[in-house]
């Protein structure tokens, strides 16, 4: 169990693993049904970016979600997430197979999540991060509490965070300021210097 004590930049520096829910953290919690029955989520764009700028920065990543779809399976293997665990209503199991699987300690992990059935896993791992619109117990058990609501941002916003408190947003991102063809990790303004 990691100490309460600890500062939220402290217990991120310490993370090699993060674990995403699905339904209201990587998706605003909607399920859309089609006519046919079929399952349909939105994913946003950013939450993807992040992912991937969290792997180029040497972190694991997986998902634990008590649902099981095509959806997420389908997205997990777009975003080269490392694990994925479905249909998982209590989630202590697999977040031991993945502490195992990546050989961490709880200290070592974050854990995203947006209501009530997140909780057992937020108290056990170092770094438990909220989305802005999770329920008034999951806010509490969080270390960090992103500024966006699940499916809009959030997940993007503690990677960042994540990263932020490590050290190694800029040398993430540098690349993204390359335009001619040699890194450089210190942006500009754009003005004349």
């Amino acid at each position: 169990m990691v100490s309460l004590a600890q500062t939220a930049v402290e217990r991120a520096k310490r993370v090699r693993l993060i674990i995403f829910d699905v339904d209201g953290v990587l998706t605003d919690g909607g399920i859309y049904i089609g006519t046919e029955g079929e399952l349909f989520k939105a994913f946003h764009c950013r939450d993807g970016m992040g992912i991937t700028l969290a792997r180029k920065a040497g972190l694991k990543t997986a998902i634990i979600t008590g649902r099981t779809s095509a959806q997420v399976a389908h997205r997990a293997g777009e975003l080269h997430i490392d694990a994925v665990h479905q249909g998982c209503m209590d989630k202590r199991a697999a977040y031991r197979e993945l502490k195992e699987q990546f050989d961490v300690t709880d200290a070592e992990v974050a854990y995203v999540g947006d209501d009530l059935i997140d909780l057992p896993t937020m108290l056990q791992c170092g770094f438990p991060a909220a989305v802005a619109d999770a329920s008034e117990e999951v806010r509490e058990a969080a270390a960090y509490v992103a500024r966006y609501e699940g499916g809009h941002g959030a997940v993007r916003d503690v990677i960042e965070y994540i990263l932020k408190a490590q050290g190694r947003w800029q040398e993430t991102i540098a690349s993204f300021y390359d335009v001619t063809g040699e890194a450089d990790t210190k942006p500009t303004n754009g003005l004349a210097q």
